[in-house]
C-alpha cells in the first residue's frame, strides 16, 4: 500500500455561472510533510474536473481510469460525458473494490446539458451531489465557511473567493492542509481553466487573507 497520503482540504461549488474546485497542496504522512507541491486538482474532460484525498497511490490510477473512460465515451457517442455520469462510473470503479477499497475522498464536478453539478464520493461508491461539498481532514473548517457565505445567486468570480477562503481558513487549523492553493472554473463557455498562481495571490490580498 501507498504510504504517502494527503491529509487534504479540498472543495467543490456550484455557482449561478459555472462550477469552482480547488485544493491546497500538502501530502503528509502522519506528522511528516512528504511533498508541498502535491497535485491534487485535475481535469477529466474540458466539461468535468476532479479534486483528490487520500492515497497517491491509488488517486492517480482512479484519475487514469478516469480519464480513459471519459474519452472512449466521447469517440463511441460523440459527445462530452455528463456530470452524473462521470459520477456513477467512478462510484461503480469504488464499489466493485470492496475487498481492496481505495483509500481516496473524490468530488467531481462541472457542466453538462441539465446544467452545473457538483458530487461528493466517499471510499465504498457513495455518490451525493449538492449545491457543495468539501473532503478531507480540513472539510469541517471549509464547511464553516461555506455555511456562511453560499447563496443561490453566487457569481462565479465570488465563488472563486468563497473556495480561496475556505482552503485558507483550514491551511490556518489544519496542519496536514497547506503549501498554496489550486483553483479551476468550469464553465460552458470556456470550458476548464485553472487559475494562475497569480491570481490567488491578488485575491487572497484583496481579501486580506494571510
Amino acid at each position: 500500500m501507498e504510504k504517502v497520503k494527503t491529509g487534504t482540504t479540498t472543495v467543490g461549488i456550484v455557482t449561478k455561472e459555472g462550477v469552482v474546485l480547488a485544493t491546497e497542496h500538502r501530502a503528509s504522512m502522519d506528522t511528516f510533510i512528504a511533498h508541498k507541491v502535491a497535485q491534487k486538482l485535475y481535469r477529466l474532460d474540458e466539461n468535468i474536473g476532479m479534486t483528490t484525498a487520500g492515497l497517491v497511490g491509488d488517486l492517480q490510477v482512479l484519475v487514469r481510469y478516469m480519464r480513459a473512460e471519459i474519452s472512449l465515451y466521447r469517440l463511441r457517442r460523440g459527445m462530452l460525458m455528463p456530470v452524473g455520469a462521470a459520477a456513477t462510473l467512478l462510484s461503480n470503479i469504488l464499489n466493485e473494490s470492496k475487498f481492496f477499497p481505495y483509500y481516496v475522498g473524490l468530488i467531481i464536478g462541472g457542466y453538462d446539458f441539465r446544467g452545473y453539478h457538483v458530487f461528493s464520493i466517499d471510499a465504498a461508491g457513495g455518490a451525493i451531489e449538492d449545491k457543495y461539498a468539501s473532503v478531507g481532514s480540513g472539510s469541517l473548517f471549509v464547511y464553516g465557511v461555506l455555511e456562511d457565505r453560499w447563496s443561490d445567486d453566487l457569481s462565479l468570480s465570488d465563488g472563486v473567493n468563497l473556495a480561496i477562503r475556505g482552503i485558507n481558513a483550514a491551511m490556518r487549523r489544519d496542519a496536514a492542509s497547506g503549501d498554496g492553493i489550486s483553483v479551476a472554473t468550469i464553465t460552458k463557455d470556456k470550458g476548464f481553466v485553472e487559475l494562475p498562481e497569480e491570481e490567488i495571490l491578488k485575491r487572497m490580498k484583496r481579501m486580506k487573507l494571510k
